[in-house]
């Protein structure tokens, strides 16, 4: 299965010799685990191996937003652009920006790695001080984090609690200078009240590759030159995604021949 198939207790009761779903994802917030455990059924996942191709295009999209490489590329396919000028399309500074990553997971971690690149100073938000994080990285509460970045990327699942995790009272913390990216899941942020965000400039801008009702966009975020949007990008590299079908393979081998998969999610 694939994060655009809901796996449900519709498609349980539909399959009752059913024995294992493998999901062609990290997440997995599109399967029912309550149904799956209620009828021993065992789901997998593929973790880790889409990390750095997801961090690389969070990382694509922080350039390109704050430097509105989708805007500049928009004006030279329009004919629009006349020549050089000194104010045109002016952007933000990335080397030596400070830099708030929610969620301090494997992909978290892997975009804040990156960051030394650039000089950024690192803010992270987690449940607990993640002792993988660098020393230099500062954990802070996320109403510190959104206050005192300059670039928000978020990286945590889609839970009941991450719901709209980023709405208006968020965005307005925000600075008016910052930018919201989000490579984790759309609904964690309310698509609307970024629309309105963005329109009104309360922030500067944003770069999406994930949204609320894939693939169907607010027709707001379309009006918005200062949003980046990707159609789903993240893991999209031809060497991540064989190796993404390479493992939910083994997952569901592991299940149909008696082993307790590489990759349990519930079993």
């Amino acid at each position: 299965s694939t994060l655009a198939d809901t796996i449900d207790a519709e498609v349980f009761d539909a399959a009752p010799e059913l024995n294992v779903v493998a999901n062609y994802a990290v997440g997995y917030n599109n399967i029912d685990l309550v149904a799956a455990r209620e009828r021993g059924i065992v789901v997998t996942n593929t973790p880790g191996v889409l990390t750095d191709a997801t961090a690389d295009l969070t990382w694509a999209l922080i350039l390109g937003a704050c430097r509105r490489l989708g805007e500049g590329d928009r004006l030279m396919r329009e004919g629009r652009w006349t020549g050089w000028a000194p104010t045109q399309l002016l952007g933000a500074d990335v080397a030596g920006a400070t830099l708030g990553i929610v969620g301090l997971g494997r992909i978290g971690r892997a975009v804040a790695r990156r960051a030394a690149g650039f000089g950024m100073g690192v803010l992270y938000t987690a449940r607990h001080v993640a002792p993988e994080a660098d020393p230099a990285w500062r954990m802070v509460p996320l109403a510190a984090l959104l206050a005192e970045s300059d670039i928000v990327s978020l990286h945590v699942p889609l839970t009941a609690e991450t719901r709209h995790l980023i709405g208006a009272r968020e965005l307005s913390s925000m600075k008016p200078t910052a930018y919201l990216i989000n490579t984790a899941r759309g609904p964690v942020v309310d698509e609307a009240a970024l629309a309105a965000a963005l329109h009104a400039r309360t922030i500067a801008g944003a770069g999406l590759d994930v949204y609320e009702q894939e693939p169907t966009l607010h027709p707001a975020l379309l009006a918005c030159e200062n949003a980046l949007l990707l159609p789903h990008l993240g893991s999209a590299t031809t060497a991540t995604r064989e190796r993404m079908g390479r493992i939910a393979a083994d997952n569901l081998l592991a299940v149909l021949e008696g082993r307790t998969p590489p990759n349990l999610v519930i079993g």
